[in-house]
């Protein structure tokens, strides 16, 4: 992982793919129409826009936003295995969040290393510093 840089091809490849899942996933669970699928479809957007965001704030904390993504396509995976219908577009969005959690797997390995080192980083720093 040593030539992946967010500025190098393959980096901003890797970003752009992140951000078209997210959108895609987000998609699909706007359409399909309760409050709870609205919210999470909105979710998914929210995180897209932070993952490019050119926001001071947004870059120091993207390691923390990444994990953040992660996390939340993977309680996606579980509410569905728990409660959801099983039909032909809910497996897709499925295939769609591990896709995605793959390709965030790859960028947190390539930019941050160990997240716990950022989050003592970010302790011991405060965000006006």
């Amino acid at each position: 992982m040593h030539g992946l840089r967010p500025t190098s091809p393959a980096g901003v490849l890797l970003r752009a793919a992140i951000v078209g899942l997210t959108l895609a996933t987000g998609w699909i669970h706007l359409t399909l129409g309760s409050l709870l699928f609205t919210l999470n479809g909105l979710g998914y957007f929210v995180a897209a826009v932070a993952m490019i965001a050119p926001l001071a704030l947004a870059i120091r904390f993207r390691w923390f936003i990444r994990l953040g993504l992660v996390a939340y396509a993977m309680m996606a995976i579980v509410g569905w295995y728990l409660t959801g219908p099983r039909y032909d577009v809910a497996y897709l969005a499925k295939a769609i969040e591990v896709g995605l959690i793959a390709l965030l797997a790859i960028e947190i390995r390539a930019y941050d290393g160990n997240p716990l080192r950022h989050l003592r980083n970010t302790v011991r720093r405060p965000v006006g510093a």
